[in-house]
């Protein structure tokens, strides 16, 4: 409930910033760089974070995240150039990070039914983009871009309430995973957290804004509004749905093959079916979300599941920090059909990577104890 109200302030600075770039103060190269700045800190600023949390618990981290949260919102509202917005995005990003490091901890913390509560967590996250992106983008169409941030400033901060009744214990027990492996050689479920990220988290979300803008120059900003509000929609319903069908299938064999899926709508996204697949696309992404938490728990047990799960959202931002950087700079002068087809083949590589080097899939459930 926290990260879903302090979100909707980050989800619609991609909506928004991409299409009123000059409103900002920025070019369209300087809005990759900030859509991906939130990403990149948290590279370097993951282990920080999860130190932190590891001393002072969920209680204390959360609570300072979401009121620094609120004052990134108040920054998008009020000032304009690339460096006025840089440390609202850097902050912003060390926020997410504790946030997000929480939510996945304690839907984790037993491995019995973790797909299921992963699901229904990322139902509780996608709340407030659900409703931020519709209102933002009217918003932007009626009386510009800025007066939406004003407004989820307030609601970021009203997170603090939700954040009190969240446990202070602290979790000694990850500190000395966290402290002492910062940085390992990447596995396969690391070149598939890139992959994601980079075609989902960064190429797609800034190519439906700049994509549609020309398709539909009058309303582009409602549709992709409401496309944006569908994939955070699309998680209430489908992230609960993911669990469980994870749960039936086994997750490693779900998530490969909603990854192959994707990568074909992600090659008739570059070839020009623009809405039809960004929508099949929002789809599959909610699917695959609750996923990975369940399968990194459960092949690290133990005081290193935190830092486990710390590795692999670094790899996620990675390739998520590198999508809008990529697209500012290919967008303007390469083919869609080129971009998109190019990150659909990576995609699918790093899917059946996970095949290869995994052990053979089989359902969650039947991995546990009795």
């Amino acid at each position: 409930m926290a990260l879903g109200l302090s979100l909707p302030a980050d989800v619609v600075l991609y909506l928004l910033l991409p299409m009123y770039a000059s409103q900002f103060g920025v070019s369209l190269a300087e809005v990759g760089l900030l859509l991906a700045a939130n990403r990149l800190v948290r590279i370097a600023g993951y282990g920080w974070v999860a130190r932190f949390y590891a001393r002072h618990g969920d209680r204390a981290s959360c609570s300072l995240a979401v009121v620094a949260a609120a004052c990134c919102a108040l920054g998008y509202a009020t000032l304009s150039g690339f460096w006025a917005l840089l440390p609202l995005r850097l902050t912003w990003g060390l926020c997410f990070a504790a946030l997000n490091l929480s939510t996945q901890a304690l839907a984790t913390a037993d491995p019995l039914g973790a797909a299921r509560r992963s699901g229904r967590s990322r139902a509780f996250i996608a709340t407030g983009p659900v409703l931020a992106l519709p209102l933002g983008a009217l918003l932007a169409y009626t009386v510009g871009p800025r007066a939406i941030f004003g407004v989820l400033a307030v609601v970021s901060l009203l997170a603090v309430f939700v954040t009190r009744r969240l446990p202070s214990k602290p979790h000694h027990s990850a500190t000395s995973g966290v402290a002492t492996r910062r940085f390992s050689r990447p596995n396969a479920l690391d070149g598939w957290s890139f992959m994601e990220g980079l075609a989902l988290d960064g190429l797609f979300i800034v190519g439906l804004s700049y994509l549609g803008k020309d398709l539909l120059p009058g309303g582009a900003v409602l549709v992709a509004g409401v496309l944006l509000a569908l994939r955070y929609l699309a998680e209430i319903f489908l992230g609960p749905v993911g669990g469980r069908m994870a749960e039936h299938f086994g997750a490693e064999r779900l998530l490969v093959s909603l990854s192959l899926v994707t990568a074909l709508a992600l090659v008739g996204f570059g070839l020009g079916w623009l809405w039809s697949c960004a929508a099949l696309i929002v789809v599959l992404r909610a699917l695959q979300l609750p996923l990975l938490p369940p399968i990194v728990a459960r092949r690290t047990p133990g005081p290193e599941r935190v830092r486990a799960l710390a590795a692999r959202a670094v790899w996620r931002d990675i390739g998520a920090g590198a999508g809008p950087l990529l697209a500012g700079v290919l967008l303007p002068i390469a083919s869609p059909p080129w971009i998109y087809g190019t990150a659909a083949l990576l995609l699918a590589v790093a899917a059946l990577a996970c095949v290869r080097r995994a052990s053979p899939p089989t359902p969650i459930q039947e991995n546990i104890a009795p």
